[in-house]
């Protein structure tokens, strides 16, 4: 504890601000995490971990996990500064999470539909055999309960560490989307900064909905090395949602905060429900008692009394 000339000086507690990435504004966390993670300055959208995600977008209560226990294996022995196989276990015991995505069944806005969400905070959100085995299985169960399928994508592409294995995922999810299309069921993909590599050049491009936050990246290669590599100055916004919004790749834009009130809508539009209806507001559990006031009562006219005289 440090000494001032008033005394000793109180120690500030760590963890109680956050630079925002965009506009390098402190943020107080608090008042951070009840805005979404968004910057309240900028709008800037933090990534934001699958269950909390979760949370966010279906009805409390509604969510049922499935393949859970599904776990990647090191079949090419790869090796970096820590070996694969280690790495992995790291990972699992610091997330609390068997992969990079965490799917199962949910209610949003009391319409029912499959869920898939990534979790960038497992190895980037990357895509190995995990995840495209997951999503492949999650089209299937949706296909044959005529589920609307949703899917949330952030990730840094397909999973070096598992090579040829991860690019195979490719083909896997865009097949199993192509065959929930066949069963005339409808998909929604959600692009969440950052979705790139495999994961933008796969399922999270080729499903019938396109939506994005504000200001996410979105692209194949980095435009980092698009720039060196064309040695061109690129366009501003190059990536960005709002620039893929202008050139038709993408769908709409829907801020974190009312993405779970879009996705209702949409939900509603692409099973034939009526789309009001799944905005209607929740019935009061406890109505307030009417409290009758009777109306004033008037008061008579006092009678002037006469002064006396001296």
């Amino acid at each position: 504890m440090a000494w001032t000339r008033f005394g000793k000086k109180k120690d500030m507690p760590g963890g109680l601000w956050i630079k925002c990435e965009s506009c390098g504004g402190m943020l107080f966390r608090k008042e951070f995490e009840q805005k979404l993670r968004v910057c309240g300055s900028c709008g800037y959208h933090f990534t934001l971990p699958a269950r909390e995600r979760i949370a966010l977008t279906v009805d409390p209560g509604t969510f049922e996990e499935m393949w859970k226990g599904m776990q990647a294996q090191d079949v090419l022995g790869f090796h970096d500064r820590v070996p694969y196989g280690e790495k992995l276990a790291a990972t699992k015991q610091k997330t609390g999470e068997s992969d990079a995505i965490v799917a199962g069944t949910a209610n949003v806005k009391g319409i029912p539909c499959a869920l898939g969400v990534m979790n960038f905070q497992f190895l980037g959100g990357s895509m190995g055999m995990v995840v495209g085995e997951t999503i492949a299985l999650l089209c299937e169960m949706a296909a044959q309960k005529k589920l609307p399928v949703v899917l949330f994508a952030c990730s840094g592409g397909a999973r070096m560490h598992e090579g040829a294995v991860s690019l195979m995922q490719m083909a896997k999810t865009c097949g199993a989307l192509q065959r929930l299309n066949q069963a005339g069921v409808a998909s929604i993909s959600v692009m969440t900064h950052p979705t790139t590599g495999g994961v933008t050049a796969s399922f999270a491009s080729v499903c019938d909905l396109l939506v994005a936050e504000p200001g996410a990246l979105i692209g194949f290669a980095g435009p980092r090395v698009i720039a060196t590599t064309i040695k061109k100055e690129l366009p501003k916004g190059f990536q960005r949602s709002e620039f893929l919004l202008e050139k038709g790749q993408i769908d709409r834009i829907v801020p974190r905060a009312q993405m779970r009130d879009e996705l209702g809508r949409l939900l509603a539009y692409v099973t034939g429900r009526d789309p009001v209806a799944a905005f209607k507001p929740q019935p009061i559990a406890a109505e307030a008692e009417v409290v009758t006031v009777p109306p004033p009562v008037e008061e008579k006219p006092r009678r002037k009394v006469k002064e006396k005289k001296a």
